[in-house]
């Protein structure tokens, strides 16, 4: 799933999951750029009790989590080629093995990979290898940002307010709603959301 920070690409990923055969199963989503790469292999493949310092019990990783379920690998532009070497192999045999361990653990997960850089270009500047490019490019999903679909605010409004404004029946006139038209997003559906809380605690 490609698109700009903020466009919806966990929302898109959640109801591939939850309008799929795999909806009773775990959603298990994980922001790659958000952990350590030394942790990573640890947080995706789990690790066992004594294979590093503090590792005092065994550890699931979120492949074994998701078991017939969806993982997301939010912003995977950003993992370490080590990181992508490994995520590699597991996608090619799926097997996973923990950190300290030598079980191969058969895996039965639906991956879903979202990032808001151009992985093209990543692999021309050797940041993102080629071979897991092809192994993820299945079917991509490109999502457009909120200046590119300026049609939808009447209904993103309606949809936020209703969730900010609960009890009270708050509402956005044509005013608002011309005012906001013109606006570039750069920021997308969070920058919104943030403009309408704003509005709603000045009313």
């Amino acid at each position: 799933i490609l698109g700009e920070s903020d466009t919806g690409k966990e929302v898109v990923a959640r109801k591939l999951h939850y309008f799929s055969a795999r909806r009773d199963k775990p959603f298990v989503p994980i922001n790659c750029g958000a952990i350590p790469s030394e942790l990573l292999e640890s947080e995706l493949f789990g690790h066992e009790k004594g294979a590093f310092t503090d590792a005092r019990e065994m550890h699931r990783g979120k492949f074994e989590v998701a078991e017939g379920g969806t993982i997301l690998l939010d912003e995977i532009g950003d993992m370490s080629l080590g990181g992508q070497a490994k995520l590699l192999r597991v996608l090619e045999q799926k097997v996973i093995t923990r950190v300290g361990g030598s079980q191969s653990i058969p895996i039965n997960a639906r991956i879903i990979a979202a990032t808001n850089q151009d992985l093209a270009q990543a692999v021309a500047e050797k940041r993102f290898r080629e071979d897991l490019l092809y192994r993820l490019r299945v079917l991509e999903v490109k999502l457009p940002s909120l200046r590119e679909r300026v049609s939808d605010l009447p209904a993103l409004c309606s949809y936020l307010i209703a969730g900010i404004s609960r009890d009270r029946k708050l509402a956005l006139s044509e005013e608002a709603l011309a005012v906001l038209k013109p606006h570039t997003w750069p920021g997308n559906v969070r920058e919104l959301r943030n403009a309408l809380e704003h509005a709603a605690a000045v009313c």
